[in-house]
């Protein structure tokens, strides 16, 4: 079914985080929060019809909160981040553009969403306002089958899309774990990555042209004329990652491949995690790129009852291709001394590899529980995953600290970090552990030349740190781009770090 047959879905139908209690919210940030005119209100229901727009205190909370998993605590204490003003809900690009355009005359504030899958607040209204939910531009506009493009918008879902595309023949290759409640949109906004990305690449790599609504309601289309140009910057690029703090994207291009017929896998058994790793990159470094090549260290290989390091490896595609990979990883961890496992390890990650549901039953037991993945090249990896599995390890009430390499490169890999806490049931208790763990792996991030996010994004909970991150003058030159794109700073207050006017002493906790 294309997602062109389907009824449009009630904002946030498939936001899976735990149940608000009944009764109105509280708001756990301490910022001030920007009046929406009721003049403002007015006007937006006049364009876009008053089904567009909701005032109703349990849709504002709602469009308060995504899925940062230290929220998930507070939201079970019948508390969200913040409150929107107000949900808008457009049904075109032209209704995306209405309402940018009314904000920026009315200096009131816009945060786009649309799964609110996030786990950065990034879909968070920090300072209130306007919450733009895009989930109502939810078209597959066109597949050209010559030239392998997708027309699609922003807010269509990726399982939709997906299912969609396997009816024509076709695949994207983008399969993050949260595919079930993630947009498109929302993976171009935080540069996404799906778990066969060294086989497909990372959102960045697939996506060819852009529509983009400016934060006075005019509307850009960047790229689009060929695979590869050479007229100056690729202002496609500019907004991926721009988490909606430079413009809104409505609808992409994105580069599409026949579906896979065939497809092998293999499980194998090292003894340390760093000769994990170095089998990977001898494996990249052969020219071989399949699809998974996934790394769990001890911790996480104990499920499998292998006394070490496990590597998941899967193909898919042409037979002759794919059984060209596997040989080479055969060839490659043979020469390492790896022990062939058993099939049923693979098996057992495909069939549980978009289950998330033991964060909710983590938090609910009262540990703090997160995830972070970070981004180095081969030569800081090992000493990347030491540091922050031992500064996890050293802060008290440390439950668990593990990690497995998620994506591969020719030169380097994303590592992605899972820890756990013990902590009372206090809130303020909980968010204190939760700040010095997250700083711990921060630190031994940038302490490492490492990046200190390789595909959730930055949102809100890594603001403080990018400054540092991206150097003194990466960051001026983001701030000039933000303060050019949007001048009176009405984008999605807080993301990236920018500064804003709304927020002139950031946000803080409560």
């Amino acid at each position: 079914m294309s997602a062109t047959d389907e009824p449009a879905a009630e904002p946030g139908a498939r936001f899976a985080a735990p149940a608000l209690p009944d009764g109105p919210a509280a708001d756990r940030l301490r910022v001030a929060q920007v009046p929406v005119p009721d003049s403002l209100i007015t006007a937006l229901e006049i364009d876009l019809g008053t089904d567009a727009v909701r005032v109703d205190e349990r849709s504002r909370a709602e469009a308060g909160r995504d899925w940062w998993p230290l929220t998930f605590a507070w939201a079970l204490q019948g508390a969200v981040p913040t409150h929107a003003g107000v949900v808008v809900r457009p049904d075109d690009a032209a209704g995306v553009a209405t309402v940018l355009r009314l904000a920026s005359e009315a200096r009131v504030p816009v945060t786009p969403a649309a799964g609110r899958s996030g786990v950065c607040g990034g879909a968070i209204p920090v300072a209130g306002g306007i919450a733009l939910d895009l989930t109502g531009l939810d078209r597959i506009l066109d597949v050209d089958d010559i030239s392998l493009r997708l027309h699609v918008e922003a807010g269509v879902y990726g399982d939709t899309l997906e299912a969609d595309l396997r009816t024509r023949g076709y695949t994207l290759g983008h399969w993050p774990q949260s595919i079930a409640i993630s947009t498109v949109g929302g993976w171009l906004a935080c540069r996404s990555a799906g778990q066969y990305s060294t086989r497909y690449g990372k959102i960045e790599d697939m996506v060819r042209a852009l529509t983009v609504v400016h934060a006075d309601g005019s509307v850009a289309h960047v790229g689009g004329a060929g695979p590869r140009t050479a007229t100056g910057p690729d202002l496609t690029q500019l907004f991926v990652g721009s988490e909606g703090a430079l413009g809104v994207i409505t609808d992409a291009v994105l580069a599409v491949h026949p579906a896979p017929a065939y497809g092998r896998f293999a499980a194998y058994g090292l003894p340390t995690f760093a000769a994990g790793l170095d089998v990977i990159r001898r494996v990249l470094r052969r020219g071989a790129t399949p699809a998974v090549v996934r790394l769990l260290d001890p911790l996480e290989a104990i499920r499998h009852d292998y006394p070490g390091a496990v590597l998941i490896v899967l193909d898919e595609g042409d037979p002759v291709v794919v059984d060209a990979m596997m040989t080479v990883v055969d060839d490659v961890a043979s020469g390492a001394g790896a022990q062939r496992l058993g099939d049923e390890i693979v098996q057992s990650w495909l069939g549980h590899r978009n289950d998330v549901s033991a964060l909710e039953a983590a938090v609910r037991a009262g540990w703090v529980v997160d995830t972070v993945e970070l981004a180095g090249t081969w030569t800081v990896l090992p000493d990347l995953y030491h540091r922050v599995v031992r500064a996890l390890e050293m802060l008290p009430g440390s439950i668990a600290a593990s990690a497995h390499c998620s994506h591969a490169y020719i030169d380097g890999g994303c590592l992605y970090f899972t820890f756990a806490y013990e902590s009372p049931a206090n809130l303020d208790a909980k968010d204190r552990v939760w700040r010095a763990a997250f700083a711990a792996v921060m630190r031994a991030a940038m302490d490492t030349g490492s990046a200190i996010s390789h595909h959730h994004g930055v949102g809100i909970n890594r603001s403080a740190y990018l400054p540092e991150a991206l150097g003194a003058g990466a960051y001026a030159d983001l701030v000039a781009i933000k303060h050019a794109l949007d001048p009176n700073g009405i984008l999605n207050p807080g993301a990236l770090g920018l500064p804003s006017p709304f927020l002139p002493d950031g946000w803080s906790w409560a």
